[in-house]
This record gives structure tokens, C-alpha cells and sequence, in this order.
């Protein structure tokens, strides 16, 4: 099924490398000698909420599927063609996350649908808490029953043809728009190792939080050539976990959405997360805080809008670069380890031991580390790098840094959420995000401490890319 897939994608890179050689760049057969076009943006969306019962993803206290809505999930293409004829394609979703098993030959098959290549296309979840489950990911944290499973597949099955359908529509929908960009600020997140729940209220208060955290607002802006705002994409690293709930919703994301496209008709709204894998919106668990943090972000967003903004112009380029890393695993247990947790009181550890074992069965082997995925577009001056798994923020924290804090957005969440991400500080400091949540995504161990590194060695290796 998936080989007529590769071969068509494998096609389209052995055609686009030989227009390459001969000076033609970009699917729209621009030689290289022309004056530079437009930059171009098409937009597309289509509801991805259940229409049936399907269990809910990212807590394991659930214990019975969805009921219900406060809104609808979607799933929103933005796609972007330099003046050269160069395409990308964002695809955003409201969905907790998504793995590899699903998302590579989703993307094949988008690359084939579409003409954007395999690399330049980019799925980034929202991680809303309050989405449906998604094929394997976070698989071993639910106690699902056969009809609960064919429930997944079926969803699942339906949610890729759609996203399909909108990657198609907004590459068939691009027309000459101005794209600009700047960066807002939004303060409700706060770094949930440092600061119990129950304390933030007074802490902020009196001005007290600790830990590191990101309060940027990533903005960009497009308008259409003819007049008015097209769509606006925003981002910011923060768990989408204020709801806990048994109704679909978006969480502060999906409502920042709605409020945007109510205050600006017509116009499509992208949320983006950033590295928020430590980050909480506190206080939480209620409708009313939800909506609350979704207009503080809606405000920041709109306040970014009015200027200045950085624009892009004709002579500005978009470069894309892609490359993936292995992590390595701490340790990898033995199977006889694996068939004593299997029988465990603990259900998430015999889950996951289960899961190995049979993996075990199936290639006769675990793997030693994990196939970890890093792009970045340069749309300009703005670098835009897209990170797999849910990152904590010292990784944004790092990036900006070493490479300016003013134009370099960082987005996790995107093509796999295979894990949490921990820098090498938190990885040392253990806890949840460190070690504790392996086994919900049902891996052999914890990261080695040279995690932090790879993934700084892969971004070296893309960013040296972009500046060719």
C-alpha cells in the first residue's frame, strides 16, 4: 500500500533535484535568472472532532471516553511560496500527539497529493489534553477494550484522509499575500517543577515564581494581496492542560483561535506550541481559566499585529533543512526484566512491559536509541526551528540565546511526540518530565545524558544548512 507512496515521493526529489542542476527552482518552474515573484499563502481547515465515542488523550485517570464539546478540533493548513516558487506546508492539529508509525507516511503521501516535499511539510500538535487518542501515541496509558481500540483505528483512519484533504486545498488555494512577523508576550504559563500548583496564585502574586519559562508570542501575519487579514499563526510554549474534563475542546489554544477569528472575520487562526513540556497554565481545571488564558494569548497576538512587524519582501528567500539524530536510551533491560514487569500491580508498567515483549517477539530485538526529527525554515530573517517530542523549555531558552532571541521561533510537538525531551539539567534532576513519563510512551528507558547534545549537534547540522 505504502510503496506506489515512496516511489511517487522518491520521483518528485530525483525531478526536483535535476530542475535543481539545471537551474529551476521550486515546484512552479522559476529559472533562476528571473525577476522575484510574489510571496503567495494559502490557507485550508476541516473539523477533526469524533462524531462517536473514542477515549481522550493525555491523562491516565480517565476511565471512559468523551462526552461532548465546547468546540470543535480542526486540523488547518497554511502553505507558503516564496517568490522563487520554493513551497513549505504547516499542517496544525488539535490533538495531544501524534508518532513516526502514522506521520511518515502521512507525510509520503502529502508530498505525492501536493508537490511539497516530504521534508518541507510539518505536522505540529497543539497537545491539547482534551483531544481524542491517535493510533499508537501514549497507547500504553489507557485501559482500552477492543471496541475502544476499533474506535481509535477507525478515527484515525478518517483523521488522515482529512488531513490530506486540507494539506491538498491549501497548496490549491495559495494567492499573492504580504507575510510579516513579530513576537508578543503572554504570561500565564508557569514552570511546573518549580512551583506546586496550589502555591502559584500567592507566589505570583508576590512576584515569587521560579524556574525558567517562555513567555514569547511568535506571530505572523498574513494579508491578502486584494486587502484584509488573511490568517495569523501564533505559538507559545505552554501545556494545553487547563481542561481535565470529558469534552473536546482545544483547550487555551483552541479558544485563542476562536477569539481571533470572532475579532477578525475571515481570517484563519494556526496555533503552533512551543517548549512547553514543563510549562503549565496555572491555576487550572476549569471552562471560565481556559477561555481566560486563550483571550490573554488572543491579546498578545493582537497587540503583535499592530506593528512593527518585520515584512517579508520580493528578495527575501525561504531555505528549508531537515536532518534526524539518534537518542540513545540510558539502559535497555533485558527481556527477563520485561516479563517480570509484565505481571506488575503497577498497569502502565505491565502495559509497557507487555508492549516490549511483544515487540520483542515481533523483531527480536529492542532498540538502543530513537530516530528523533529536526527541521527549520528561514523564511527571510526569521529562522523557524521545529523540534519532535515534548521539549521543556531550556531548549528555547538555549536556541534563543546562542542564536538571538528576536528572530528564531523554536515549535515542539511536531511530526513525532515520541517523548518528554529533558535537557540535560532536568534529566539529572529526574521527576516526571526527566524519567517518570516513559513509560506512558511505552520506551525501554529513560535518555542518556547525552540527549541535550545530539539535539543541539542536529540543529548545528540544519541551521549550517539554512545559510548555504
Amino acid at each position: 500500500m505504502l510503496r506506489p507512496v515512496i516511489c511517487g515521493v522518491t520521483w518528485f526529489r530525483l525531478v526536483g533535484s535535476t530542475l535543481a542542476a539545471l537551474g529551476i527552482l521550486g515546484w512552479g518552474m522559476v529559472w533562476a535568472g528571473d525577476p522575484p515573484g510574489e510571496w503567495k499563502v494559502g490557507t485550508a481547515r476541516v473539523a477533526i472532532t469524533p462524531e462517536g465515542p473514542v477515549w481522550m488523550a493525555g491523562y491516565a485517570a480517565r476511565n471512559r471516553p468523551a462526552q461532548g464539546k465546547q468546540h470543535e478540533l480542526w486540523v488547518k493548513g497554511l502553505a507558503i511560496e516564496s517568490p522563487h516558487g520554493k513551497r513549505v506546508l504547516l499542517v496544525t492539529l488539535d490533538l495531544c500527539g501524534v508518532s513516526r508509525d502514522l506521520t511518515e507516511p502521512l507525510r509520503e503521501e502529502i508530498a505525492q497529493t501536493t508537490g511539497v516535499g516530504f521534508d518541507e511539510v510539518i505536522l505540529a500538535c497543539s497537545h491539547t489534553h482534551s483531544g481524542p487518542v491517535v493510533g499508537t501515541n501514549l497507547i500504553t496509558m489507557y485501559p482500552l477494550g477492543e471496541a475502544d481500540r476499533k474506535a481509535v483505528e477507525d478515527y484515525t483512519r478518517d483523521l488522515t484522509r482529512r488531513i490530506i484533504q486540507v494539506s491538498r486545498q491549501a497548496v490549491e488555494a495559495l494567492e499573492p499575500c504580504q507575510i510579516s512577523w513579530g513576537i508578543g508576550e503572554a504570561s500565564f504559563a508557569v514552570n511546573r517543577r518549580e512551583n506546586p500548583e496550589r502555591d502559584v496564585p500567592t507566589l505570583r502574586a508576590q512576584g515569587q515564581l521560579k524556574g525558567p519559562v517562555d513567555h514569547a508570542v511568535p506571530t505572523l501575519r498574513v494579508d491578502r494581496g486584494s486587502g484584509g487579514l488573511a490568517a495569523v499563526v501564533m505559538g507559545y510554549a505552554c501545556h494545553c492542560t487547563t481542561l481535565d474534563g470529558y469534552e473536546w475542546s482545544g483547550d487555551y489554544a483552541g479558544f485563542a483561535q476562536l477569539e481571533l477569528e470572532r475579532r477578525h472575520p475571515g481570517t484563519i487562526a494556526l496555533f503552533f506550541a512551543g517548549c512547553g513540556g514543563d510549562q503549565n497554565p496555572l491555576p487550572r481545571r476549569s471552562r471560565a481559566l481556559a477561555e481566560d488564558y486563550g483571550r490573554q494569548l488572543a491579546d498578545a497576538v493582537d497587540r503583535t499585529l499592530q506593528g512593527p512587524l518585520t515584512r517579508l519582501g520580493p528578495e527575501d528567500r525561504l531555505a528549508t533543512a531537515a536532518t534526524t539524530v539518534r537518542l540513545d536510551f540510558a539502559k535497555v533491560p533485558d527481556r527477563a526484566h520485561w516479563e517480570e514487569l509484565a505481571s506488575s500491580t503497577n498497569r502502565f508498567e505491565a502495559a509497557r512491559a507487555r508492549a516490549l515483549l511483544d515487540r520483542l517477539d515481533r523483531e527480536g530485538r529492542l532498540e538502543t536509541s530513537y530516530p528523533y526529527p529536526i527541521a527549520a525554515w528561514r523564511l527571510g530573517g526569521l529562522t523557524w526551528v521545529f523540534l519532535g517530542g515534548e521539549v521543556v523549555v531550556d531548549y528555547a531558552l538555549r536556541l534563543k540565546k546562542e542564536r538571538g532571541s528576536d528572530s528564531v521561533w523554536v515549535a515542539a510537538y511536531c511530526q513525532d511526540v515520541m517523548a518528554y525531551i529533558p535537557s540535560r539539567r532536568v534529566l539529572l534532576e529526574g521527576g516526571y518530565e526527566g524519567v517518570g513519563a516513559m513509560v506512558y510512551y511505552g520506551l525501554p528507558s529513560p535518555w542518556a545524558e547525552t540527549v541535550e547534545e545530539t539535539i543541539f549537534q542536529g540543529i548545528e547540522q540544519v541551521w549550517n544548512r539554512l545559510d548555504r
